[in-house]
């Protein structure tokens, strides 16, 4: 029998736009949130931890139980994205101290653990480096059958990428484990359904999602807690005046990744690549997407981390993923806008 809401387990590398990932799909009335495996990528895994038991705490949401991940990629060290996320992995935001505790197994075992609590209902969400995942999956190889849905942010297809040329910052932290994860769900299902394959949402897609001053200004009105607008003109790390405490806590987070896509030449604005991915877990028709194989480079001099996209069928080898390849932005914001605000009224 199917659940009315819908299990959702998350592996977050929290993260501004993670944080606001999970904000989304704990706004979502049809989503519910068993399960949080935060891995190293953004910030080391410590951080990860912190961020989402803070958050949680600041959301005032009990009973969902986060769990430690790997501290490494498989094979290389860890590199972190601070100058994109700030310091904490959260910009300027400051969330509140708590007392909650990770849980006794690790996420590898917590991804084996959700899907086999839920079989065949549990939505996977990965918007960090895919260790964790491919952890869980040499644990229980059949781990892809035992999800409805999984989807990934990571990967550029036919695009450039935003850590190397070719290469997307959860990709590129741990080719390896994307690589696995790839291989695995193909090996997993074979030929029995071919069809059942995670959605990836590469940048391609998710680089046409750009939160804006006055879309996050839009945010703030909804939740009845609205601030001074940001402006490119503010001076750099100015707080927030919200007195709502999510909206002020994302408005800090979100103004250090305003800047920081300012100072690469983007705007100042900010792409939302997980919240897209959290939407999409819960609502796949909010995107198109192409069928292929992916597979990822491991030893190309220049190519490392690149994602490639086999369209044209040449590896003759059954396909492992559907690829979002279009978008409605204003969809997706007014979705957005509409949950989140209305969540963060009731918090008061």
């Amino acid at each position: 029998m199917t659940s009315p809401t819908a299990p959702v387990f998350a592996d977050v590398d929290t993260g501004v736009d993670d944080a606001m990932a999970l904000a989304y799909l704990l706004a979502s009335p049809e989503a519910e949130l068993v399960g949080i495996a935060a891995t190293a990528g953004n910030v080391p895994v410590q951080q990860v931890c912190a961020n989402n038991l803070g958050l949680l705490e600041l959301c005032g949401v009990a009973g969902i139980p986060v769990s430690k991940g790997a501290e490494q990629p498989l094979h290389t060290p860890l590199r972190t994205a601070e100058d994109t996320h700030g310091p904490q992995g959260l910009g300027y935001a400051q969330l509140p101290a708590t007392d909650r505790l990770l849980t006794a197994h690790d996420a590898a075992e917590a991804w084996v653990r959700a899907a086999r609590a839920y079989p065949g209902e549990l939505i996977g969400l990965a918007t960090g480096p895919l260790t964790n995942l491919a952890l869980a999956m040499r644990a229980e190889p059949t781990l892809p059958k035992l999800l409805r849905r999984l989807v990934i942010m990571g990967g550029a297809f036919d695009y450039r990428g935003n850590t190397t040329p070719v290469s997307e910052w959860n990709i590129s932290v741990d080719p390896e484990s994307a690589a696995e994860v790839f291989g695995g769900w193909g090996a997993a299902w074979g030929l029995d359904d071919p069809t059942h394959v995670p959605i990836v949402l590469g940048l391609n897609l998710t680089e046409n999602i750009a939160m804006t001053p006055a879309l996050l200004n839009r945010l703030a009105v909804a939740a009845g807690s609205p601030s001074a607008p940001m402006s490119v003109l503010d001076e750099r790390g100015t707080r927030s005046t919200a007195a709502n405490p999510l909206i002020r806590v994302l408005e800090d987070a979100m103004r250090f990744y305003f800047e920081f896509h300012f100072d690469t030449g983007d705007g100042y604005l900010a792409h939302l690549h997980d919240p897209l991915a959290a939407a999409v877990a819960l609502d796949p028709e909010l995107v198109s997407c192409r069928e292929t194989t992916v597979d990822v480079e491991l030893s190309g001099t220049l190519t490392r981390g690149m994602t490639v996209a086999d369209w044209r069928g040449h590896w003759g080898r059954q396909p492992n993923a559907l690829i979002g390849d279009r978008v409605d932005p204003a969809v997706f914001f007014d979705r957005f806008i509409d949950r989140v605000g209305v969540f963060a009224r009731e918090l008061g």
